[in-house]
């Protein structure tokens, strides 16, 4: 089978979609931002569904999704932070440093289980989950938002929906990686 399934393409255009979408925010195009994330966030629930119902989970799927996952989350994100853009409803500086710091750590407890215990397979939790469907969501309403040019307390609670499941599901994490490590040692 060939590593380049139609899951993995999928993924793939998922990776290409993210410059479009933050050279439309850039722009102020805020209707087809919205368009390219939904459409992202499409190829994202199609890719995982074909992949198995057509016995095509590769190797590479499994490194490219979640890292289409996390760039397209991060770079929403970022580019909804900018203060020089202007937007009705931005994400607070603060809090998409938490959202990228939470990643970090969770790949550096990574890998410092896989150098001192060897390689370890994390499957994601249903916490972690929940916060990429919670991040997924908040940026779907700002997008929403600022095409509209609204402003709504919609907006506000998902910015500490967002706050809560990244802290949570960041704590969650690294209590899981102890646990590995600990009964490893």
């Amino acid at each position: 089978m060939s590593a380049l399934t139609v899951a993995n393409q999928l993924t793939l255009l998922r990776m290409l979609l993210i410059p479009a979408l933050v050279i439309l925010v850039l722009y102020g195009i805020n209707g087809w931002a919205l368009v390219v994330f939904v459409i992202a966030g499409i190829t994202d629930g199609l890719d995982g569904m074909l992949a198995r119902w057509w016995g095509q989970r590769t190797s590479l799927g499994a490194l490219l999704d979640p890292m289409a996952d996390k760039l397209l989350v991060l770079s929403t994100f970022i580019v909804l932070s900018l203060p020089e853009l202007d937007l009705p409803n931005q994400f607070p500086v603060w809090l998409t440093v938490l959202v990228i710091s939470r990643d970090v750590i969770i790949v550096a407890t990574a890998a410092i289980v896989h150098f001192s215990v060897g390689r370890r397979t994390f499957t994601p939790t249903l916490l972690g989950k929940a916060a990429t469907l919670v991040h997924i969501l908040s940026a779907t309403i700002a997008l929403f938002l600022n095409w509209r040019g609204h402003t709504s307390v919609v907006f506000d609670i998902a910015i500490y929906a967002t706050l809560t499941v990244t802290l949570v599901s960041g704590l969650h994490y690294i209590a899981h990686a102890t646990r590995t490590l600990g009964e490893a040692g």
